[in-house]
């Protein structure tokens, strides 16, 4: 079996959970006394929302569950992971929902966005809050009974408020339809990624995985040193996802569309990147000016411009040492990772770090 069969089939398995936790909540909203109309309006809101996208942060929780323990997981083990990923992909969902009405996008993963639809408008508002309900109806009926379960809860609910914490900072430093470099800066955009991306995207996979593998939140090594696994792996994940962040935005202006898949577009849609921001950084007097007069512009020729000047200072070349730089960082913080039986195991993070580093697309 390939690489890209045996890829295949573990999202073929995995997709096949979410089928069981759809029909499982459509059962609950159905047994409340819903009228057949609201239950296939919730029934399509859960298809068309939840699955489709990559399910990196979904099945992040299986992969990492299964190197905590050593050795595939039996059927139960597998569920409780999975769904546990599921989850994460709900909470995806309703950010996704909601954030497309905030910025009136147009599509989401190659569809019209759901609030697009012409019978839906923003009756989407209460379709978002519906998909975060159904977190934690989830965790209630599966988890309900585990010595564990208030820290799940606990877990959700902390990622969902920073997450929001970054959403407001960023629609507030650059609404799409009003420039202002001087609201741009490296440490806002650094503020903008921890919170909006990296806590819900690496970390939220990471800790749920600790938790349902009932990693303990602090255990003693050999030499006596006392390792906080939670800790640990917030230390690491927060700035990879901060350079996953990075990575992205430096791809949006260097990739070709075949490379990333789609038109990069965040020079014309005014966005808080790094790629801008370390430009500002860079700028002379006179760069600067180029910068205010043709950042974030409807304007394929402004769009030139401004790509031009990316080039003139060098980004390509700053990014490259970052790149060097934040990758060695990390794997030394990995490396000084002690293994022991039931604890943090270097490969969680390796596997992360993996799929990252030198990234095309």
């Amino acid at each position: 079996m390939s690489s890209a069969d045996t890829k295949a089939a573990r999202r073929a398995k995995f997709e096949a959970v979410f089928e069981k936790i759809r029909d499982e909540l459509i059962e609950h909203f159905a047994a409340q006394g819903m009228p057949e109309e609201a239950i296939e309006w919730y029934r399509n809101s859960l298809n068309y929302n939840v699955p489709g996208g990559k399910l990196n942060r979904g099945m992040s929780v299986v992969d990492t569950v299964e190197i905590l323990k050593g050795e595939p997981l039996n059927e139960e083990e597998y569920f409780k992971a999975a769904l546990l990923g599921w989850c994460i992909e709900l909470l995806q969902a309703y950010f996704l929902v909601s954030d497309d009405i905030m910025d009136s996008s147009i599509t989401r993963r190659g569809q019209p966005c759901w609030y697009r639809l012409p019978e839906i408008n923003l009756i989407a508002i209460n379709d978002s809050f519906m998909l975060e309900g159904a977190i934690y109806h989830l965790l209630k009926v599966h988890f309900r009974s585990e010595p564990y379960y208030a820290d799940l809860l606990d877990l959700f609910h902390e990622t969902t408020y920073q997450t929001e914490m970054g959403q407001l900072v960023d629609l507030i430093t650059a609404p799409e339809d009003k420039v202002d470099l001087s609201k741009f800066s490296l440490e806002r955009h650094r503020l903008i990624v921890i919170y909006k991306t990296a806590f819900y995207s690496f970390y939220l996979p990471v800790a749920c995985a600790l938790l349902v593998s009932k990693i303990p939140y602090s255990y003693t090594l050999p030499s006596g040193a006392t390792v906080q696994p939670f800790d640990v792996s917030r230390s690491i994940l927060i700035p990879l996802g901060e350079y996953f962040q990075i990575q992205d935005d430096f791809l949006d202006f260097s990739g070709t569309p075949e490379q990333i898949g789609k038109i990069g577009t965040d020079i014309v849609d005014n966005k808080c990147s790094w790629v801008v921001n370390t430009a500002i950084r860079l700028a002379n007097p006179e760069q600067r000016k180029i910068l205010d007069e043709n950042y974030g512009r409807k304007d394929a020729e402004k769009e030139k411009v401004v790509k031009a000047l990316f080039e003139e200072l060098k980004i390509r070349d700053v990014y490259a040492e970052y790149e060097e730089k934040v990758v060695g960082e990390l794997r030394q913080k990995i490396d000084e990772i002690v293994e022991v039986p039931g604890g943090l195991k270097k490969e969680v993070f390796n596997s992360f770090l993996g799929k990252i580093y030198k990234r095309s697309k």
